[in-house]
């Protein structure tokens, strides 16, 4: 796909409002579900859209844009500006229980125009539903909780970028269902995509690394393994608790045959994760994390660098400071906010000396951010991280201060 086509969806999008700025009462928002029968699993619908007069479709996006300086032991680049991405969401109903979502993501420094998602929901009934197309797979809460505007931090987890492939879309189809009564409710997801190929133990990182695979475009139309990657979740939620989920994403990665013909053993990725939200109601403090362990079947003749485990996750702590009339803004909220990271790239012991592998990162990242609605953030966040190399060299020290802005539209 090219700028070119990206830019000129942009334009048509923003002459549409243009033109309906003539009467500005026809344009609403759309209405989305109550809190109570929200989970995480419905974040892909659950976004602010502008739906004009009687039109079935609705247009909504977000943009993220923000400053940083941050240096590694001693050493920084200066002062960076960073226009990060801009997303850009359609949907529409089609006909009664019958609907379609896209979004499509421009990030300008990898020159990159992504459809994340392109899908078309049928509801057969709450408990069984069938959705096809792009679809961003269910591991973990991230991704598909990844909008920008939700989250008190500019820079992603982590684990879930650099050790999962957030953002993890593929091409397929599956079921998925919520039920609900009192203060209880249970959602399942349950997928079969294209997945993963060999970019994820031959790749320039040296190591092991999910994330390499979602450079492998051509999984759109051909998936290498030729077998499904089957992605699974389940989770409970109290609304006066909190929300858990348990998820899984597994499967062939290799091409293990061709034309009847036996290349390889075939040899599989699995993903567990764990996900957590939940809420003080006395302090109103937030917590919300991820853990994640990844098993790679990785052929004996590879070097030791390449692990066969990984585990990593995050937890974010938010405390609401002031939620009042700031600036004008009503109901604007003020939050202190941390971020605590750690990921093991290479789980193990080398086989020669016992020792333990290192290849690790962790980081604390306390932040301030301000909300003048729930749609928009203002984040301040300072990075204190520690990395060390394989060997267990004496860790890498990166720090830094980030700023920045994202707000839905």
């Amino acid at each position: 796909m090219s700028l070119k086509f990206f830019a000129v969806a942009f334009l048509a999008t923003t002459s549409f409002f243009a033109t309906a700025q003539i009467d500005p009462s026809l344009l609403k928002r759309t209405t989305s579900d109550t809190l109570k029968q929200i989970m995480n699993m419905d974040a892909i619908y659950n976004r602010p859209a502008l739906k004009y007069d009687k039109l079935p479709v609705s247009l909504g996006g977000y943009v993220e844009a923000n400053y940083q300086y941050l240096g590694t032991d001693g050493i920084s680049e200066g002062h960076q500006f960073q226009f990060r991405r801009l997303t850009l969401f359609v949907s529409s109903t089609i006909s009664k229980r019958i609907k379609f979502l896209s979004e499509i993501e421009f990030e300008p420094a990898d020159k990159e125009i992504a459809i994340e998602f392109a899908a078309v929901d049928v509801e057969f009934h709450p408990l069984l539903n069938l959705r096809g197309g792009m679809i961003v797979n269910p591991i973990g809460a991230f991704n598909q909780n990844h909008d920008g505007p939700k989250w008190e931090f500019i820079d992603r987890p982590i684990s879930a970028t650099q050790m999962l492939p957030a953002t993890w879309s593929n091409a397929g189809f599956g079921l998925y269902g919520k039920y609900y009564k009192k203060d209880w409710m249970f959602g399942y997801e349950l997928y079969a995509t294209s997945g993963f190929d060999n970019s994820i133990i031959e790749n320039d990182q040296n190591r092991t690394s999910l994330p390499a695979a979602k450079e492998n475009a051509e999984r759109f139309e051909e998936n290498n393994s030729g077998e499904p990657l089957i992605t699974g979740k389940i989770a409970v939620k109290n609304t006066k608790v909190g929300e858990v989920g348990l998820s899984y994403m597994g499967g062939a990665y290799n091409k293990f045959q061709d034309d009847g013909l036996q290349l390889d053993d075939k040899r599989k990725v699995n993903v567990f994760a764990v996900d957590l939200k939940t809420t003080i109601n006395k302090t109103k403090t937030n917590f919300i994390g991820e853990w994640a362990w990844v098993f790679v079947d990785v052929p004996e003749t590879y070097s030791q660098q390449f692990g066969n485990k990984q585990r990593g996750g995050f937890l974010d702590i938010v405390q609401p400071v002031l939620n009042r009339t700031i600036l004008g803004w009503n109901n604007s909220v003020l939050n202190l906010a941390c971020r605590l990271e750690y990921v093991d790239y290479n789980v193990g012991k080398f086989t020669e000396t016992k020792e333990k592998i290192a290849d690790d990162v962790w980081s604390v990242m306390p932040a301030i951010s301000f909300r003048p609605s729930a749609q928009t953030v203002f984040r301040l966040n300072y990075r204190i991280q520690k990395q060390r190399d394989l060997l267990g060299n004496p860790p890498a020290n990166t720090a830094g201060i980030s700023f920045g802005i994202s707000t839905y539209f």
